[in-house]
């Protein structure tokens, strides 16, 4: 559930990265995806970059799939693009309350949740042998497989009883398709705050998906009994200290903050402008919108031109590695113009201007003080339902949208 599917690092070489999502649809299996998901080497779709920054959207996954195979309700695949949905539905009803508490922690008023991330976690010297292969392989690509990063935040909160808070940023940092609400409310699930169940995992339970890892003697070579007690009784448990030595600690990329942005953009041939010309007529692409339907048609020739939207705030408070904001500026570099750096969110200068609405903080912001001022605003797209009510639980949101016609 934490992001359902692997970005792709490297995309098809040459291709823009609109042709590489293509591909990558194309490239879907349905039976192989159900039924080797779960496993660290699984048949996976590869996606989820493309989805996050809106080069591609699921109606668009959905109606490319259905153009060359059966593809309905009954697809595990489907059922994982629901999820994407579905936390979208949860983020827009709750809003900010994403980021609190909706049940007690499992050991809350027994133990304390930290609010710093262990040095031994960071540095992937924890001793446990696939978190720390799953941290390195955050850092060196960006990518980490949905199972291994419910292992990662099981560990980081039961095991090592960090707040899941923290654990939720932190890789939301290194993740080259990070998604707001995916990754937070996927932690969340994992530590039991939404649905009042801890998600617990043990050697046996890795070695199913992901063999070859030795985990004789470590914090999750026991029982789930055990585990449950530990996630609900027990304060941190660190491995022994002579195990963590025999590591060597990896220095986490450092993340970019917002005055290096416009370094990264230069160096993909964009060019940054501080505000937009005068009377601009066009589009507002954003990291969250990066596909322009009239240059999908005909590349390089639109009917009017289209700039790339950046607003700081959001990037100071939900910093992004330079791994990501590569991919995300190379794909704006495809369709856009130029790149426009906000210097004040609640004060834009615009003349006539075409913007996706986006959950996103501070750009948001900055997208409802455009339509104030005559700018036009579009939904993001969805395939699924998106009911006014709260649904608690993903079960009853698909089982209310799977009452619907199928989104072909």
């Amino acid at each position: 559930m934490l992001d359902m599917f692997q970005p792709s690092l490297a995309g098809l070489p040459h291709a823009t990265r609109r042709e590489s999502a293509l591909a990558k649809i194309d490239a879907v299996h349905l039976a192989q995806y159900a039924r080797t998901r779960n496993s660290l080497d699984g048949c996976v779709s590869r996606l989820s970059p493309y989805l996050t920054h809106g080069i591609t959207d699921v109606p668009e996954v959905i109606a490319q799939l259905a153009g060359r195979t059966n593809i309905g309700w009954q697809d595990k695949f489907c059922f994982e693009l629901g999820w994407r949905e579905y936390f979208h539905h949860v983020w827009r009803v709750l809003g900010k309350e994403i980021w609190r508490n909706q049940r007690p922690p499992p050991a809350e008023g027994l133990v304390g949740y930290a609010l710093e991330m262990p040095q031994d976690i960071v540095g992937a010297t924890t001793g446990v042998a696939i978190i720390d292969a799953q941290i390195r392989t955050l850092y060196s690509t960006g990518y980490v497989h949905n199972h291994a990063r419910m292992w990662i935040a099981s560990y980081v909160v039961h095991i090592r009883k960090v707040d899941w808070r923290v654990g939720a940023r932190w890789m939301y940092g290194h993740l080259l398709d990070g998604d707001l609400a995916s990754n937070t409310l996927s932690w969340q699930w994992v530590a039991g705050t939404w649905t009042g169940k801890p998600y617990l995992f043990n050697a046996e339970n890795v070695a199913k998906y992901a063999p070859g890892f030795d985990h004789s003697e470590t914090a999750i070579d026991c029982t789930y009994g055990t585990l449950e007690q530990i996630a609900r009784q027990r304060p941190a448990m660190p491995e022994a200290p002579q195990k963590r030595a025999q590591l060597s600690a990896v220095v986490p990329p450092a993340l970019v903050t917002p005055a290096q942005i416009a370094v990264i953009a230069h160096e993909r041939g964009l060019a940054v402008v501080d505000s937009l010309p005068a009377n601009f007529v066009g589009t507002l692409l954003h990291p969250w919108a990066l596909r322009w339907p009239a240059r999908d048609q005909n590349r390089m020739q639109t009917i009017s031109p289209a700039i790339g939207l950046i607003v700081p705030e959001f990037h100071d408070a939900f910093p992004w590695s330079a791994q990501r904001w590569n991919f995300v500026l190379q794909a704006m570099r495809e369709c856009c113009d130029q790149v426009w750096i906000v210097g004040e969110a609640s004060k834009p200068a615009l003349g006539t201007i075409c913007v996706r609405h986006t959950l996103n903080p501070h750009y948001s912001a900055f997208i409802e003080a455009c339509v104030a001022l005559g700018a036009t605003s579009t939904a993001s797209p969805r395939a699924f339902i998106d009911p006014d009510k709260l649904h608690r639980s993903f079960s009853s949101f698909w089982h209310l949208a799977s009452k619907e016609k199928f989104p072909l």
